[in-house]
């Protein structure tokens, strides 16, 4: 129990329950017969050096995550573990793992705890000491799907264990949160109007029941809601919608092409602005998306840009990566090749 002690508190957690899952008792159980050890050091005896760490949460739902716990044996030998335990609790650990000297940092979920994750590494000045790495357990995992990185774990964990990486761009948001002014960095892609109040709407206990389409149902309601109008302004082009998406990557909302245009180390982000958003626009938006997952060119203005100003009423929401962020004025900018990425 010493050992099994030490190997928690290396990882940052704290010691297992006996009413959890049962892979994690057989991880108690192989640690303690000597397969695998850490000491305190952050030595692994059989691997040496660990310098990975994985962020997860150990109540998630569904399928992919039961599936993470039962190959918890697997990932303890190569990696430490932290288990997040409330929101904003996977942003603290990426900070103190930088602070520990981890140099590759797995996010273990959706793009909710990468996100996080990502703004971790940011806050304890991280980006250029350490890898950012993905096994995806979301709902929609987009930013997975634009690296390529197989949605299967076993296959997904290959990758990391190869540690390949890549450069590339982070674009940043800049707004006032509470009167202080407040950075945000994010990884895929962001979005305002119809977007944001889709969020807003999210019923989270349908969302664990149905998934992605929890997003959809939130949608048609907020397409049913008065729309504001918002503006973007870069340098001498303007643009107005009552949806706004910027993105890093090519990918929104899954495998759907939305910034058909968009490398993820051009130095830009793509702005895809939709003037009028009402059911017609659904529909005639239903077709090409779900035939080519490519949007209709008539519906939607576009431009690319190093950085621009969102602006619209102060109730307007925006968000990153899927995840609420805070209100309008925002300005969004990129820092090119910043982010050190692990890939296939």
């Amino acid at each position: 129990m010493q050992r099994y002690g030490q190997f928690w508190e290396m990882a940052g957690t704290r010691p297992l329950r006996d009413d959890l899952p049962v892979a994690f008792t057989n991880l108690r159980t192989r640690h303690s017969a000597g397969q695998f050890q850490l000491d305190g050091s952050g030595l692994n005896s059989k691997y040496g050096p660990v310098r990975t760490c994985v962020i997860f949460n150990p109540v998630a739902k569904g399928n992919k995550a039961r599936h993470f716990r039962a190959y918890l044996d697997e990932i303890a030998q190569h990696a430490a573990l932290k288990q997040t335990r409330c929101a904003g609790d996977a942003k603290t650990l990426a900070a103190e793992a930088v602070r520990d000297g981890f140099e590759t940092i797995i996010a273990a979920g959706g793009d909710g705890t990468l996100n996080e994750v990502l703004n971790g590494i940011g806050e304890a000045d991280g980006f250029e000491r350490v890898r950012l790495g993905v096994l995806p357990l979301g709902t929609v995992n987009v930013f997975a799907r634009e690296l390529h990185i197989p949605i299967k774990l076993h296959e997904a964990w290959q990758i990391v264990l190869r540690g390949r990486e890549t450069r590339m761009d982070l674009p940043f948001a800049d707004f006032t949160n509470k009167g202080k002014p407040e950075r945000r960095w994010f990884a895929q892609l962001a979005g305002a109007g119809l977007d944001s109040r889709a969020i807003e709407l999210v019923d989270w206990q349908l969302k664990k029941k149905i998934g992605p389409f929890a997003y959809v149902w939130a949608g048609l309601k907020a397409l049913a809601e008065r729309k504001l109008t918002l503006s973007v302004a870069s340098a001498n082009l303007q643009l107005e919608g009552e949806l706004i998406l910027i993105g890093n990557g090519r990918l929104y909302g899954g495998n759907f092409a939305t910034f058909k245009d968009a490398r993820l180390n051009d130095g830009k982000l793509d702005v895809c602005a939709f003037p009028r958003v009402n059911f017609w626009t659904l529909l005639r938006c239903a077709g090409p998306l779900l035939l080519s997952k490519r949007l209709p060119e008539a519906l939607v203005r576009r431009i690319q840009t190093e950085q621009f100003t969102l602006t619209g009423p102060e109730t307007a929401t925006f968000e990153l990566d899927g995840e609420l962020a805070g209100n309008l004025p925002v300005k969004f900018a990129v820092v090119p090749s910043r982010l050190r990425v692990v890939v296939p």
